[in-house]
């Protein structure tokens, strides 16, 4: 490794990045959590906010000191950036976990992007939008077809991983020894969300592979109309709830992360 890499390894694993991806966690976890919330809501009719990050966001920023509240968050969503994107260049990592690093680092640029977004513009479009356009975007490019229907595969692929890593409780290496109790409550809040999360993934996947064979990008969505899409099977409103309690376990889990995460 270079004197630059040794240096940048050396920032990140200071106490004071430690601390702060930490709270990068923490964000992470309300972030899932209110999601599951507002999935909820919208299983029983009482749900005003879309079930996603822009949702979850602005119910943040309704809050008292709401925006003292999303700056925080930015700057714990930045630390997790800086952190996973020194795992991904520099870390001493297999290729699919160097893979999994820069992927996370891109998800936390979406999400503090949209933050910022918020906090300097004061507005937050929804991701259901944001998904659709894109998607009519590629669609129009040469081979636009086959450009979404490769990206909604790996979209699938990554969904049907995450739910493999909850089965398999592959979330465990990522974390410290703990006490037996701690750890039994992070096997099963880890199962749950893991499990929910990448079934949501998942499903957002086949929306994006359905858009690439109808040349419709209305067909692809964001995690709202994904999870939405729970209520209109035949178990109704109960299976989204279910799913929707899966993320509100994961924020748990992401709480529990923040606490005895390896950094």
């Amino acid at each position: 490794m270079s004197e630059a890499g040794i240096a940048a390894r050396r920032a990140v694993k200071s106490p004071a990045m430690d601390r702060l991806a930490r709270v990068g966690l923490v964000c992470r976890g309300v972030l899932y959590g209110l999601i599951g919330v507002l999935a909820i809501q919208i299983a029983f009719g009482g749900g005003g906010q879309e079930a996603d990050k822009s949702g979850a966001i602005g119910t943040v920023a309704a809050l008292p000191f709401g925006s003292v509240l999303l700056w925080v968050m930015t700057a714990g969503f930045a630390a997790l950036i800086v952190w996973q994107a020194s795992e991904a260049v520099f870390g001493h990592l297999k290729p699919i976990e160097r893979l999994e690093a820069a992927g996370r680092a891109v998800v936390y640029g979406v999400v503090c992007f949209a933050l910022l977004t918020l906090l300097l513009s004061g507005k937050s479009g929804s991701d259901d939008e944001k998904s659709r356009d894109l998607t009519a975007e590629l669609l129009a490019l040469p081979a636009g077809q086959l450009i979404v229907g490769v990206a909604g595969l790996g979209i699938a692929v990554l969904g049907v991983y995450g739910m493999w890593q909850g089965i398999k409780k592959e979330f465990r290496k990522e974390l410290r020894p703990m006490p037996p109790r701690a750890r039994a409550v992070m096997d099963r809040l880890g199962v749950a969300g893991y499990l929910a999360r990448g079934l949501i993934v998942m499903l957002a996947g086949v929306f994006v592979i359905q858009a690439a064979i109808t040349f419709d990008p209305g067909k692809a969505g964001g995690i709202d109309a994904t999870l939405r899409t729970f209520a209109d099977t035949p178990a109704g409103p109960w299976l989204l709830a279910v799913v929707a309690l899966g993320l509100v376990l994961f924020g748990g889990y992401c709480l529990g992360e923040a606490r005895w995460r390896r950094t």
